[in-house]
């Protein structure tokens, strides 16, 4: 006798966080990314193409270097150099941007659509492979740029059926630059931050000493958005800083004239995820749904010893946008038997009908029908509803 599992379990066996994606979902999925392609194409953004995989020292160049510790690498048998499987699409669209793309004419509006596989999974997202959609805007660092972002994320979300969607603003160079304004010790920020990235308000206040005020004021400032404006207006900050609040209450007001009713909530102590951002960076959520719609924000596309480009852009995460939507219907399928004929099926294919054709003579209609899970069967010239 064999003992263990038969060999079709185990080859039928993934390693954790990685899945086969089924009938009907992984046509449901590709719909679903073809519309949103389509939706940011309508405004103007073009879509690319990078490889799966590229060379190691171009993939995790500029804000690539952030996702290094989440990158698969493997050797290339041909060039006899590292490369590295992608665990984020925007820094290759950077490197195009800056690269294949570099005469173009900016502001230089992208779009993408691909899988990412990432060497670990999160508590709230464990898939380790999923599909990412999103878009780049580089060449402007207008306000209006970070405001067409935020405002195309959550309408694009909404086109789809989204609901009780919201965006959290944040500012994760914020915290750092009231650091360097006051000029605190690397101890002290140290503390700081950690006290700050586990919202402690006693810990914060026990860490930053006779600036106790000003740090809890800036973690309890959050909420919606122009509630947590007014708040953070009464705090003693320093002039450095005010002007990227200035700037984050500039944006709210324009995605407000696109979008009246999207609830904007505010963060401007939050940076964990958002490590390689250079200003207003905002992560999208649906009520009850697990783990981030999506996340965006500004950044620099690098320019090898110039200086960099300066972006914005947001990335869907499919796995949790499918999460937010209803489960795909069940198409409509026409068994099709043996004697019928060809201009037919046809017609019915291009008014819709997904048709079943049969394949034996010998088998009873009906029964083949129900047996391949079709809803309606031709009989002569017309459909007939299979009853359950």
């Amino acid at each position: 006798m064999h003992s263990g599992d038969p060999n079709g379990a185990r080859q039928a066996l993934l390693p954790a966080g990685l899945q086969d994606i089924l009938y009907p979902n992984a046509a449901h999925e590709a719909a679903i990314v073809e519309k949103l392609i389509r939706h940011v194409s309508r405004h103007g953004y073009e879509r690319i193409k990078p490889p799966l995989i590229e060379f190691e020292d171009s993939l995790l160049a500029g804000p690539g270097g952030q996702v290094s510790d989440q990158t698969f690498r493997l050797m290339d048998p041909v060039s006899q150099r590292m490369m590295g499987l992608r665990a984020d699409m925007t820094p290759q669209v950077a490197r195009v941007a800056i690269s294949r793309l570099a005469r173009e004419p900016r502001p230089l509006r992208l779009c993408y659509a691909g899988e990412v596989l990432r060497v670990r999974g999160s508590q709230l997202r464990p898939e380790r492979q999923f599909t990412q959609v999103g878009m780049e805007l580089i060449g402007s660092s207008s306000s209006r740029a970070d405001a067409e972002a935020v405002f195309l994320a959550a309408d694009a979300l909404r086109t789809l059926g989204v609901e009780e969607l919201s965006v959290d603003l944040s500012l994760p160079t914020l915290v750092g630059r009231v650091f360097d304004a006051l000029e605190l010790p690397d101890s002290m920020q140290q503390e700081l931050r950690a006290a700050l990235d586990r919202k402690d308000s006693a810990a914060v206040q026990q860490a930053a000493g006779t600036h106790a005020a000003l740090f809890d004021g800036l973690l309890r400032a959050s909420g919606l958005a122009e509630e947590a404006l007014e708040r953070i207006g009464n705090l003693s900050l320093p002039a450095a800083v005010r002007e990227e609040i200035e700037r984050l209450a500039q944006v709210i007001d324009e995605v407000r004239v696109m979008t009246p009713d999207l609830v904007m909530t505010v963060d401007c102590v939050d940076h964990r995820g958002f490590e390689y951002q250079t200003g207003l960076s905002f992560t999208l959520f649906a009520s009850g749904v697990r783990g981030e719609l999506g996340r965006g924000g500004r950044y620099d596309a690098p320019r090898g010893e110039q200086e960099g480009e300066p972006a914005i852009g947001f990335t869907l995460f499919m796995d949790s946008v499918l999460r937010a939507l209803p489960a795909p219907a069940h198409a409509r399928r026409l068994f099709l038997p043996v004697d019928a004929e060809s201009a037919i099926a046809t017609a019915y294919r291009a008014a819709g009908w997904v048709t079943v054709a049969a394949l034996d003579d010998g088998i009873h209609p009906e029964s083949e029908a129900r047996r391949l899970n079709c809803t309606h069967i031709l009989v002569g010239d017309k459909i007939e509803e299979l009853e359950d």
